[in-house]
């Protein structure tokens, strides 16, 4: 690939031709893929599983697969489904995809397929994007023939490839804005441009909160990027609460899948494993309860600071840490003016704070670095995969497999550029 993209950057071909080989290239590399079975994760499995129970009238998101009300529609899917007990924990749009492959006698291919018209979709939007900023196309190439993209997505099938395909449409919507606030000076009393951009942005990046709820995170900065922030988020927000509320309304409050994923899951967290060891190191469990035992001792409020004890330990201090570090994050970007470099940096550093990082997620990421041909990140999407190390042969991640991925970014991380403007 690397030696591909070199090629390219240095052919002087016409654009439509680049574009159209690239885009050619992204299709075979991901028609090869569709028909391999998802040995690497079984995601694809409880896609088809909620997407069945939505299709049959039923709630996902308050019926985990092992509700004895879903027992009429168990069969050898149900038999390979993960985490049994856990309610669904994807948005609207993602549960109407499932919902659409599951009425469908061979629902996995059609599942499959959908994801692939969706990635190609994504690879479409960052040719126009470049096109648009005057970046070289062929860095597009980095994304769209990615080993990383085209196995997660067209291989495995993970729902992450719509969401990023709605992002990068709402980055290009948002990148007309950018453009002609650099390159021209509007006059005085001149009618607005940027409303129709800012509303196909905001209901670009609803469809990437209802594929997948991350993109959340980039609606301050986005909506700042837009120079109409209330008509984006009137977008946004306004299409996202819709198809929101009626989930919220039907389990009273949060979805129980989406807290469960948040306090219980972790796995290749690239500062939370080393910062709950640390913590568990200095002894922080102990000291907690040492507090606990005194606060109850001093005021007497035995039933008050029982309920603490629970989320006493290093795990969870280390999450508050991180979620700490991720609002950080998002306040940060709200300075940023260039929705390319800001959605970069902000998705890239909140990979970075989660605790949990399986390969696929970096689909949020490698748009944006593919772009700004950011060594280190592109360095990353090669290294990822060795993530499976530890399920396909049974060794621990902690340390070596996590250092084989994080080590060599850190370095590069602190001998190279971050995020660059070339």
């Amino acid at each position: 690939m690397w030696w591909s993209v070199r090629r390219l950057e240095r052919a002087a071909a016409v654009p439509l031709s680049l574009s159209g080989a690239i885009l050619a290239v992204a299709l075979l590399l991901r028609l090869v893929l569709i028909a391999l079975p998802p040995t690497l994760s079984d995601d694809a499995y409880r896609y088809l599983w909620d997407g069945r129970v939505a299709a049959a009238g039923l709630n996902p998101y308050r019926e985990p697969p092992n509700s004895p009300r879903l027992a009429p529609l168990r069969d050898d899917l149900w038999r390979r489904l993960p985490h049994r007990e856990v309610a669904t924990v994807y948005p609207p749009l993602a549960l109407a995809s499932f919902s659409i492959a599951s009425r469908f006698p061979v629902p996995l291919p059609i599942w499959k397929l959908i994801v692939t018209a969706a990635d190609l979709a994504a690879c479409a939007f960052l040719l126009a994007l470049a096109r648009r900023t005057g970046l070289p196309e062929a860095r597009v190439a980095w994304y769209a023939w990615n080993p990383l993209v085209v196995l997660e997505g067209a291989g495995m099938g993970h729902v992450d490839a719509l969401g990023a395909a709605a992002c990068i449409g709402a980055v290009l919507a948002l990148s007309t804005v950018f453009r002609r606030s650099v390159t021209a000076t509007p006059s005085p009393g001149a009618p607005s441009t940027t409303t129709p951009s800012a509303t196909i942005a905001g209901t670009a990046a609803a469809a990437g909160i209802l594929a997948k709820l991350a993109p959340l995170a980039a609606l301050p900065m986005w909506a700042r990027q837009s120079r109409r922030p209330w008509v984006f988020l009137l977008a946004a927000l306004g299409l996202s609460g819709l198809a929101l509320a009626p989930v919220v309304i039907s389990v009273g409050g949060l979805p129980p899948g989406l807290t469960t994923y948040g306090v219980s899951w972790e796995f290749n967290g690239p500062l939370y494993e080393p910062l709950w060891r640390a913590l568990e190191g200095v002894g922080a469990g102990p000291a907690v309860h040492a507090a606990l035992d005194a606060a109850k001792a001093r005021t007497g409020w035995w039933d008050f600071w029982n309920r603490f004890y629970p989320y006493a330990y290093p795990r969870f201090f280390a999450k508050l840490l991180l979620a700490a570090l991720a609002l950080a994050a998002v306040a940060a970007s709200f300075a940023e003016r260039d929705p390319i470099v800001g959605t970069g940096r902000l998705f890239g550093r909140l990979m970075l704070t989660s605790a949990t990082l399986y390969p696929w997620y970096f689909l949020w990421v490698l748009p944006w670095a593919a772009l700004r041909q950011e060594r280190r990140w592109l360095l990353l999407a090669a290294l990822l995969p060795l993530a499976y190390v530890p399920a396909l042969f049974g060794v621990p991640l902690w340390p070596w497999v996590y250092l084989a991925i994080w080590a060599p970014f850190a370095l590069c991380s602190l001998l190279g550029k971050r995020w660059s403007p070339s």
